[in-house]
This record gives C-alpha cells, structure tokens and sequence, in this order.
C-alpha cells in the first residue's frame, strides 16, 4: 500500500513503516524477551544503568516508576527504535531459540493519518505487499475485536479519542504481534473511558496471547492489568513484583490495592518491609 507523504506528519508515518519493515509475517507466535545487562546513556546521561530482565512468552508486564527513570527509553530499546550502548536484547520463540519478534506499539497519540479511512488507517498496519481486498478484509475483523466494525468506513476525525486509540491498537493487532508494546496508550483518555479501554485491551490481550509491555504512570492500571510490575528507579529496576490473580480483575478489590501500596512505597522510596 502507498502511503501519501505529509510533511507534518511524516515523522509518525516513517516510524509505522519502520515497525513494518523490522516485523516478521504475521502469524507468529508471542515471544520470550531477554535483556542482559542492558544500559543506555545519552552522552554523559545514563538513562538505563544495567537491566537484566527475564519476560516469558505470553506475559503482560507493567513498567512504571518516576518520570526520567527510564521506562520509554526501554521501550524504545524493545522495539528496535533506540540501540542500547551496551548490554544484550534477545527475543526467543516458544523452544528458546533465538528470534525475530514481531513487535507492534501502540503510543500514547493514536497518530492515525488524517486522509485515510479507519479501515485505511489499520492496514497501514500491514505494510506493503498484500493484497488490497485481503487487507482491507483483514482491518474489518481486527476492528471489530476492538469493537469498532462499525467505524470502518468513518474519518478519524469524526472519532472519540478513545474510538482513535481503539482504530491505534487495531492498527497493532493487524500482523499478530507477538510482542505489543504500549507506550502510556491510555494518558490522555477520561477516566470513564480509560476504564472502558483497560477492559479491553486485557481482552484482547486474553484472546490474542500476545506478550505485553505496558509502559504507565498510572500504578492502579498497572495492577489491573499486569501479571507483573516492574519498577523502574533512576535507570535500574528497583522492585519486581508479581500480581498473583486471575483475569479479569475487578476494580476496588483490595488484594489489589494493597498491592498497589507496595508499588507506591517502592516508587516514593519508603518500601521499608521488603
């Protein structure tokens, strides 16, 4: 598919064409993520100081801490838009071999392309290639897991802003990712409507058994969602807890709170107990 060049919003069209290119056929399955000794340092500035961490295959995991910690700059490490300085970045398929993840992110603007349809917008998502009818057939199922099949044929900007976030994850969820990062996606959406889309994106997350990585400031939706929080603290992880309950979970349960507690304590530096 052609994509038409505007200049004011190219830098968000290279970087779709960028998870593109790097993405394996869709189909593949979710995929185990290794980081050994990572680090990461803008010239004097060491944004991420040594992260080693294990993800299996099909986990959702939460990654919050202060701003500045380093939590999108290791998101960015995970999808090929940054390199790290040193350290050592593996993804692996389900016999632990080493492999290329097909790996999506959602950000937090839904950075849809103003002169597409939603359909259009979703098999950006594809990339070049396949067949037009096949794609467009394609975005109808995938928006209708985000609930938006009616929406196919609409304009972004006659959409809610959670309806464009909705069209931002199809968009991700087009190739089968094996690996979905997410980049603060719910920020800027109200409440009622952040709730709406915590519902669903652990649904589809349920159905589609994708690995997540969830990069959030917000310490409750990081429990509702995860199956593990890491805490992230000036460029090391500083605490990493599991959330030992099934899905789906309910609001206001308060194992969950005083789990939410902890991750607090870990963040403000007052976790005395562990």
């Amino acid at each position: 598919m052609t994509i038409i060049a505007h200049e004011r919003f190219q830098g968000a069209v290279d970087e779709l064409e960028y998870e593109t290119d790097r993405a394996t056929p869709a189909g593949s399955g979710a995929a185990a993520i290794t980081l050994k000794g990572l680090e990461k340092s803008f010239g004097s500035n060491r944004v991420l100081r040594g992260i080693n961490l294990h993800i299996p295959a099909g986990q959702f995991v939460a990654v919050i801490g202060k701003s500045g910690c380093g939590k999108s700059t290791l998101l960015r490490i995970l999808m090929g838009l940054d390199e790290p300085t040193s350290g050592e970045l593996h993804f692996e398929n389900a016999d632990g071999a080493d492999a290329e993840a097909n790996a999506r992110i959602v950000f937090q603007e839904p950075r849809l392309l103003p002169w597409l349809s939603v359909a259009e917008n979703v098999v950006v998502g594809l990339g070049d290639g396949v067949d037009k009818r096949v794609a467009l057939r394609e975005a109808q199922a995938v928006l209708g897991e985000v609930q938006l099949a009616e929406k196919a044929n609409e304009w972004p900007a006659r959409l809610s802003g959670g309806q464009r976030q909705r069209v931002a994850l199809a968009r991700a969820l087009i190739s089968k990712p094996g690996v979905l990062a997410l980049d603060e996606p719910l920020g800027a959406l109200d409440a009622l409507t952040r709730i709406s889309m915590q519902e669903l994106l652990n649904r589809v997350w349920r159905e589609l058994g994708f690995t997540a990585v969830l990069v959030t400031h917000d310490v409750s939706e990081a429990v509702h969602l995860a199956d593990r929080v890491i805490v992230l603290e000036e460029g090391r992880v500083e605490l990493d807890l599991a959330i030992p309950y099934p899905h789906p979970r309910r609001h206001g349960n308060p194992a969950l709170a005083e789990l939410e507690g902890r991750l607090l304590a870990a963040i403000l530096g007052t976790d005395t107990a562990h």
